[in-house]
């Protein structure tokens, strides 16, 4: 039976307040950059929608080996070359037959396909990325990288994606995403020192589990986040994926502003890239940084994670400082506070394998790299390395080392039968020096009274 004329106006009215209030709601920042990229005035969490990607990075070991072949039995090219950033970073330095092909296969698909972003041996993607201003916030990104949400630093939606919806990206410049709710961290306090945002992954890995992250957005706010810089927030968002969100992100502020305008990526206004007083969160966690312990997870998870001094003396073998999370310029100044004048135990090789060129040329520069090598340092190229388990020294049989990467699983390092602890560059550092599991603290409490 249908409405009474006499009504019309009054559905008519309701209808259009519900819209209003509708494009009112409140919204977190993840729901504002999906709904500018899919060409929406809003999304909600589990909407499906297409978005048009900003940006799309791939590395020489998810990239152009795995995506060449598909692109070329479609017979189709890259959609817009300029919106591909290409680094290659896993295969560094191609020291044997099989990473000099790869490194060969993905410089000639650059050259072919006009990727005029072609980063080659200049560090790991997640940080050369930012390092030539490619990010800003507001930002749709897709990585073939699983550590991709390092982008949410930025203020971007950063994800990583597998070779074949990465291949769909290059092809269309789309691609489909079903709106995740968001899990907002509440950082209160100040990290004393010897304490790092690695200390603050670690200790969220062991009270939220690997599969905390629902896989959804995780956002970092509070007064905590105000303290840190940009590349510590970088190690925040990066390792969301341990947590087994979707990805990371911090509202863009002063200090991502700063940084923006240091590698010429500025202009963008942070006001418009903050999520709502009134959001809508899945789920909310505080953690009190001025409470937070040196970490160290053992074997074979980022969740096995607890103070440093529940393993306290566990003999060593190596000590790895590298990767993204690990072996930024910060990550190599936290290190030489500890090593500064003093020398890694005879029983334990310790790496460094800067983030990037940038960063090793800047560790020469102001005598950071002078401190390490005389603390008996073995410097590696900037590159992936060992984390990833694809090439370099990897740990042998029954090797123990402790390590400023983000993973430790079973075997990703070297032998099946070798073991990884996770710590932060402090700690990793005063571990290499006493040769077994160390509180980076006594090193520092000594530092402040010479």
């Amino acid at each position: 039976m249908g409405f009474p004329h006499r009504e019309y106006p009054a559905m008519l009215s309701s209808l259009q307040c519900f819209f209003r209030m509708n494009l009112t709601l409140p919204r977190t920042l993840a729901e504002k950059i999906i709904a500018r990229a899919a060409n929406l005035d809003r999304v909600k969490s589990g909407d499906i929608v297409t978005c048009q990607v900003d940006l799309a990075m791939m590395h020489d070991s998810g990239g152009p080996r795995r995506v060449a072949p598909i692109l070329k039995r479609l017979g189709v090219g890259v959609w817009n070359p300029d919106k591909v950033v290409l680094v290659s970073d896993h295969y560094v330095p191609g020291d044997d037959d099989n990473a000099k092909s790869i490194l060969q296969l993905t410089r000639d698909w650059a050259h072919a396909n006009a990727i005029k972003n072609f980063h080659d041996m200049k560090g790991i993607c997640h940080v050369v990325l930012p390092e030539h201003g490619h990010l800003k916030p507001g930002m749709f990104v897709v990585g073939g990288d699983s550590h991709s949400p390092t982008g949410g630093a930025f203020g971007c939606f950063m994800f990583g994606i597998g070779a074949t919806d990465l291949a769909g990206v290059l092809v269309t410049g789309e691609t489909w995403i079903k709106v995740p709710a968001t899990i907002r961290i509440n950082l209160s306090g100040k990290l004393r020192n010897g304490i790092s945002a690695k200390d603050i992954n670690l200790a969220l890995c062991r009270k939220l589990g690997m599969g905390g992250g629902k896989y959804q957005v995780i956002e970092f706010a509070g007064s905590g986040i105000e303290n840190l810089d940009i590349e510590e927030r970088m190690t925040l968002c990066n390792m969301t994926a341990e947590l087994g969100a979707m990805t990371g992100i911090i509202a863009p502020d002063t200090v991502t502003e700063q940084y923006l305008e240091s590698v010429g990526a500025g202009g963008t206004n942070s006001a418009d890239w903050q999520s709502d007083p009134d959001a809508n969160y899945l789920e909310q966690h505080d953690l009190d940084l001025s409470d937070l312990a040196p970490q160290v997870a053992a074997p074979h998870s980022p969740a096995n994670a607890g103070p440093v001094e529940a393993h306290v003396d566990t003999p060593l073998d190596r000590a790895y400082i590298g990767a993204c999370t690990g072996a930024k310029l910060g990550d190599l100044h936290m290190a030489a506070t500890i090593l500064k004048g003093q020398t890694a135990a005879p029983n334990v090789r310790l790496m460094v394998a800067p983030a990037s060129v940038k960063i090793l040329a800047d560790a020469k520069a102001d005598g950071t790299f002078d401190i390490l090598t005389a603390a008996g340092a073995e410097f590696l190229a900037s590159g992936c390395g060992i984390c990833a388990g694809y090439i370099g020294d990897l740990l042998g049989e029954n090797e123990v080392c402790i390590s400023s990467t983000a993973r430790n699983f079973q075997g990703r390092m070297g032998a099946s039968s070798s073991k990884v602890y996770l710590a932060s560059p402090y700690t990793v550092a005063a571990s290499a020096i006493r040769g077994r599991v160390t509180d980076p603290r006594g090193f520092l409490e000594r530092v402040a009274h010479d």
